[in-house]
């Protein structure tokens, strides 16, 4: 079974997510989480939830729409909270744009951080071109969460190795199937399978061979099948640690 921690089937491409789902569970993908990037995209991530059993929703704010007057926002958006809501995120810094201003998104970053807490819920980060900031933040306010899931991990081992000690696994997506994607690759060679999960942060990052057409949560096996190569292990003891893992991160039953 796979465990796609981190799709956005409410995404506006998406003209039939329950399609998507459908072709999701005849390619042995038996757990989703629809991630939300805004109110909106929350609002929609938990009714997508609430139609499936085996669908979760996670709800947060982008660092992204960290220019915006987001408290408001913030008050809706924990109106959401409910049993089918089992992460904050995807939340974070992001540097990599012009026009960033970092007040904004520690000050976005850390509100959710305290909102995970105050409903015992981990956190999914969002962290781009912002290690050091988002590290910093992270250790200094390790009290709001006791875990979490670095989501599209992009830095280094050294930095993983850190983060494990404050609760956080790491999702890796198509990106490992990139034949550039050289640090990647090095990074889940290292990384012990125990820290591992599974995500396509579809549509985007199509892994190879489907790269450049619009990704969702079928692809997900090409993900496994990379990792299983670069760990020397069989397909299946992939699929299965990865799905145990997300299960265990995220609380939810290894059962549909």
């Amino acid at each position: 079974m796979l465990f796609d921690t981190h799709v956005h089937l409410n995404d506006s491409s998406y003209e039939n997510y329950k399609d998507i789902i459908d072709n999701a569970l005849k390619n042995n993908v038996s757990k989703m989480v629809v991630v939300g990037f805004d109110l909106e995209s929350s609002i929609q991530a938990v009714k997508i939830a609430s139609e499936y059993p085996f669908v979760y929703a996670a709800i947060g704010i982008h660092p992204s729409e960290a220019n915006t007057k987001y408290d408001t926002d913030l008050i809706k958006l924990e109106k959401l909270i409910s049993d089918k809501v089992v992460a904050i995120g995807e939340i974070g810094l992001d540097y990599h744009y012009d026009g960033v201003i970092k007040e904004n998104q520690s000050d976005l970053f850390i509100k959710q951080l305290k909102l995970a807490k105050k409903h015992n819920l981990p956190i999914i980060i969002h962290s781009r071109d912002a290690c050091k900031d988002t590290v910093d933040i992270l250790k200094e306010y390790s009290d709001c969460y006791k875990k979490g899931i670095m989501h599209c991990y992009a830095y280094s081992y050294e930095i993983a190795k850190e983060l494990i000690n404050y609760g956080f696994m790491f999702a890796f997506g198509g990106v490992v199937t990139y034949k550039n994607a050289k640090e990647v690759k090095s990074v889940v060679e290292k990384l012990d399978l125990k820290y591992i999960l599974l995500e396509t942060d579809a549509p985007y990052l199509t892994p190879t061979p489907y790269r450049g057409t619009r990704n969702e949560p079928a692809h997900i096996k090409y993900v496994a099948e990379e990792i299983a190569k670069i760990k020397g292990l069989p397909i299946e003891v992939v699929e299965d640690e990865t799905f145990i893992n997300a299960c265990n991160i995220l609380d939810v039953s290894r059962e549909n």
